[in-house]
């Protein structure tokens, strides 16, 4: 199986993910998405998998959220892809991806349900 995870190393619930996965008897193919940020094709697509709106995947509580004014509902699900895509940090994480779809893992749980 294939399994991927937008990972990063800085992030408690993303290194819970990892050994999760790797506790599983799988060795992911490990993106740190911060040097090796999605395209905007790519983010749709795991939009598309995990079932969800960009607002959905954005870390609302990262201040940067705030200073771009995208906390405001008004914001568009284009500008919120093009934060995505210019500041990878605003992305929820970890976000695993496997042959049997996408899950974010907050809980590290979460990725049980893709294994």
């Amino acid at each position: 199986m294939q399994v991927t995870i937008w990972h990063n190393p800085r992030c408690s619930k993303s290194r819970q993910t990892l050994k999760l996965i790797e506790d599983n008897g799988i060795k992911p193919d490990v993106r740190r998405y911060l040097d090796d940020p999605p395209s905007m094709t790519e983010l749709r697509r795991v939009l598309g998998q995990l079932g969800c709106t960009a607002r959905d995947l954005v870390r609302v509580k990262e201040p940067l959220f705030k200073e771009l004014g995208l906390n405001n509902a008004g914001a568009s699900e284009a500008q919120l892809l093009a934060a995505l895509v210019e500041h990878p940090k605003l992305i929820e994480r970890p976000v695993v991806i496997s042959d049997k779809g996408a899950v974010i893992g907050r809980p590290p749980d979460n990725v049980l349900q893709i294994l």
